[in-house]
């Protein structure tokens, strides 16, 4: 009962603040639950959501490459501007931070709650995007570094 409680009040949640992405999820999710032996789906879904995530996402980000609309001018001059650097590093620190935050999702289960708040709170009440708990676990995941470092001492 307290998950269909916990479901209820994300979709409350979601709809007062008219965010699409957590309508649609906790309404799927919630259907899945409903239904019966889906307890296999929820869990392919609980381990390989997230590649299933990134895979989409990557798709969408190689599209204009197959649409011509991305060519190689426009690698070359990314690595002509201060931009295109500043773009190149910060995307080779998120993969990275990514990497070492689906790590922390899996060693740490628990921290998933947090951060599925945390991701929650900052689409209603910031207009961020729900694509942030792979980030923010990654984020977690240096930070808790440099306070083992700190708190070791």
């Amino acid at each position: 009962m307290e998950s269909w409680l916990f479901l209820g009040l994300i979709l409350v949640v979601g709809i007062v603040s008219k965010n699409q992405s957590i309508i649609i999820a906790t309404i799927f999710v919630m259907i899945l639950k409903f239904l019966p032996f889906t307890d296999n789906i929820m869990t392919e879904f609980r381990k390989k959501g997230i590649n299933w995530g990134v895979l989409v996402i990557t798709i969408a980000i190689l599209i204009p490459i197959a649409t011509g609309e991305i060519g190689f001018s426009h690698l070359l001059s990314a690595f002509k501007s201060p931009v295109g650097w500043v773009a190149i590093i910060s995307g080779i620190t998120v993969s990275i931070l990514s990497s070492k935050g689906v790590g922390l999702l899996s060693g740490q289960p628990e921290i998933t709650v947090a951060l599925v708040i945390g991701t929650i709170m900052g689409v209603v009440f910031f207009k961020g995007i729900a694509a942030g708990p792979v980030i923010a676990s990654g984020i977690t995941f240096c930070i808790l570094k440099v306070l083992e470092l700190f708190l070791r001492h």
